[in-house]
């Protein structure tokens, strides 16, 4: 399978680590990290170091409970790292946003993938990656974060995230995004409980009949914290843990905090499972 973005063709017969940098002050892991233009310029070289395939960067929160932030103050934060990451890294450079100005804008400064949240809802974002080229992750989740938990209400979480994730697909396809642009993400603790999320997590396996592929972001969410507890060491084994189950249930991309370890964790799995004679990580 070939994911096409803008600038790159990734080849998805081995699964993909994609970086997550947070310039953010409230991000429910790293919020305020790397909230300063050059803290983040040095931790996106860093994730490329570790060995990331792509780099994701978002500068509005939107876990559940996150206040919003307007185009102009998530751009503002945003606008002194974009030009300078995207001139001069040599790996696909994802947005993460929900509104359309700061995707246009982060388009002109040359990113690949727009990693829409907001499950397609926004029609001039729609339209802005139509015309740009660029690869569109469609994630499902429902309403505003500032209120999305009100709306976790499932009988059958895998069936109704299916059918919304279809009804995105289906205005993608009106607003002439191509097909082969697109990848999925079921949105995990967006408008879902952490019982939600792990059901959600068990039946992984029935999101590769949509034949997209299947960006599975888990690292660190609640869902596992509701497990392990909170201690950052237990929290980085759970999601590597979580990264290598889905892997086996058809997981092509894995949005993770913890690129190194999910990276050596890739190795080892795909050295024991084809007997393949081990090298040096």
């Amino acid at each position: 399978m070939i994911w096409e973005l803008s600038r790159y063709k990734l080849s998805l017969d081995m699964p993909l680590v994609m970086g997550i940098l947070n310039i953010t002050p409230d991000s429910f892991s790293d919020g305020r990290k790397f909230f300063q233009p050059q803290q983040a310029i040095d931790r996106a070289f860093q994730i490329v170091k570790e060995g990331a395939d792509i780099i994701d960067i978002g500068a509005e929160s939107t876990r559940p409970g996150a206040q919003s932030v307007t185009p102009d103050e998530e751009w503002g934060r945003l606008k002194e790292v974009l030009p300078e990451l995207c001139s001069n890294l040599k790996i696909p450079i994802s947005l993460d946003t929900r509104h359309f100005e700061v995707a246009r804008r982060g388009m002109e400064c040359g990113v690949s993938i727009i990693n829409d949240v907001s499950c397609a809802r926004d029609s001039q974002l729609l339209q802005e990656v139509a015309k740009s080229g660029v690869g569109y992750v469609l994630m499902h989740s429902r309403g505003e974060p500032s209120h999305m938990m009100k709306e976790a209400r499932y009988d059958q979480v895998e069936v109704e995230v299916l059918e919304e994730l279809q009804s995105g697909l289906d205005r993608c396809f009106n607003h002439k995004i191509n097909k082969e642009k697109i990848c999925i993400d079921p949105g995990f603790g967006f408008a879902k409980t952490p019982q939600d999320s792990l059901r959600l997590f068990h039946h992984l396996s029935k999101f590769n009949g949509l034949d997209y592929p299947l960006l599975i972001g888990v690292s660190r969410k609640r869902m596992l914290r509701e497990i392990v507890g909170d201690s950052e060491e237990g929290l980085k084994m759970a999601s590597v843990a979580a990264a290598l189950v889905a892997v086996q249930n058809g997981a092509n991309i894995l949005r993770v905090h913890d690129v190194r370890d999910t990276k050596i964790a890739l190795k080892a799995l795909q050295t024991v499972s084809n007997g393949l004679r081990p090298s040096s990580i």
